[in-house]
């Protein structure tokens, strides 16, 4: 028998019993689908968060009150990032950043930079144009004419704010691409000197930003913002801190302007020498690797969850495969006795066990490519296709089909055809 009479036969074995293969390929698939949707779900999350981070640029940094939190799931899972490891005395902590302190150091920085100085806000407000609102979730924060450059935005439509604006605090804002699709519709760039409302608040509408392609971790187009003067003004912010944000021209001196900001600030905020510092400086692409690198836990998961049910499916073929050898036992004997070889017993049987778990693998990344996806699409990520992956999970079905058949392929081949022809 050549190798194509063998495989022939062995599809044909497969298309006999229907039901059998069916539900082992659907064992099969299962685990492929767990495995490829749940990983492509989290890698289009984080292309996305990757290149909503890039926007920011790799030669930025900030300088907070506080390490950054991010929270996943609740109070309890809590990841810190910061870019130092220093321990600070809680005598020294929890002091935040006045206004007074971020204009000194912007006014006092002489370093070749852009320095941008913002301002929280307020979450979940509805904005207001005519009869149209949008959904009680956008943030309206504050910042300065520095503030969209050195967060990844760019002006599509109108003007930045001037230093007429930051000064005097008055009613101006710039809308993000949501918010004026939102109210405006397609035509986003008739927002421009509209009158918008924020609750109480009148806002001329002075820009609107291009899109950034929000994700679910970044609503970063469903914003509005505004001077954080007129924040100051008009919001009640209990105790704010304001955050300062640096954008160097030469990305090898970074660390040289990292080393002179917490130099200026130390002094500004009245430190000693022997007390730590009580700010944190945090640069852009170090966030960016620790935010994506919270996913990787659900990607171990994800994972594990995959191959639990492949290890179970293989379970389930081996023994399946095994009651093929029993049920086809007078079959096997009367091949062997009309000549052929224990190599092609064996190939037959490994290749119906490695066709089972290809086709489980066909099926569990076409439906796990599709579902991670559509998560992706609710998500708003783009589209996204893990060729390794697919390759990776064709490559284990294969290992398992083969591993699977195996044992029932060398008990195949070993049966002595007198004896599996007498039996019944």
């Amino acid at each position: 028998m050549t190798t194509g009479d063998t495989l022939s036969l062995a599809w044909k074995n497969l298309r006999s019993n229907k039901l059998r293969t069916g539900i082992t390929v659907a064992m099969i698939a299962l685990g492929i689908w767990a495995l490829v949707g749940i990983i492509t779900a989290i890698q289009a999350m984080n292309a996305s968060l990757t290149e909503s981070f890039a926007l920011m640029g790799a030669n930025s940094f900030s300088i907070r009150f506080r390490e950054m939190q991010f929270r996943m799931g609740g109070d309890g899972d809590v990841t810190k990032t910061s870019s130092t490891s220093k321990k600070v005395k809680k005598s020294n902590t929890n002091k935040r950043i006045t206004y007074e302190q971020a204009v000194a150091f912007k006014d006092r920085y002489s370093f070749p930079a852009k320095v941008s100085i913002g301002l929280g806000g307020v979450g979940d407000q509805t904005i207001f144009y005519e009869a149209k609102k949008t959904n009680p979730n956008v943030r309206v924060s504050g910042g300065d004419e520095n503030y969209f450059l050195l967060n990844g935005y760019e002006i599509m439509y109108g003007r930045n704010f001037n230093i007429l604006d930051i000064q005097s605090g008055r009613n101006v804002c710039v809308l993000g691409f949501d918010v004026a699709k939102k109210l405006f519709g397609d035509k986003v760039e008739n927002a421009v000197d509209k009158i918008i409302r924020v609750g109480a608040n009148k806002f001329r509408v002075i820009a609107v930003l291009k899109s950034r392609g929000s994700s679910s971790f970044m609503q970063a187009d469903n914003v509005v913002f505004t001077t954080y003067n007129t924040i100051r003004r008009l919001f009640t912010l209990g105790t704010p801190s304001y955050y300062i944000g640096v954008q160097v021209n030469d990305i090898s001196q970074m660390n040289d302007a990292m080393g002179e900001a917490e130099g200026l600030f130390r002094a500004i905020r009245n430190l000693t020498i022997t007390e730590q510092s009580n700010f944190y400086l945090d640069k852009s692409d170090v966030l960016a690797a620790k935010f994506i690198s919270m996913l990787s836990s659900i990607s171990l998961a994800a994972a594990g969850i995959g191959f639990i049910t492949l290890l179970a499916a293989s379970i389930g073929l081996m023994n399946i495969m095994l009651v093929a050898v029993t049920e086809r036992t007078k079959e096997v004997g009367l091949v062997k006795a009309l000549g052929a070889k224990r190599k092609s017993i064996r190939q037959q049987f490994l290749f119906e066990s490695i066709l089972i778990s290809l086709m489980g693998a066909v099926i569990g990344i076409f439906i796990g490519v599709v579902t991670g996806n559509l998560i992706g699409m609710l998500m708003k990520v783009p589209f996204f296709i893990p060729w390794f992956l697919i390759l990776i999970a064709i490559i284990v079905c294969s290992a398992v089909g083969l591993a699977a058949g195996s044992y029932p392929a060398w008990k195949a081949s070993r049966l002595d055809p007198i004896v599996a022809l007498r039996y019944e």
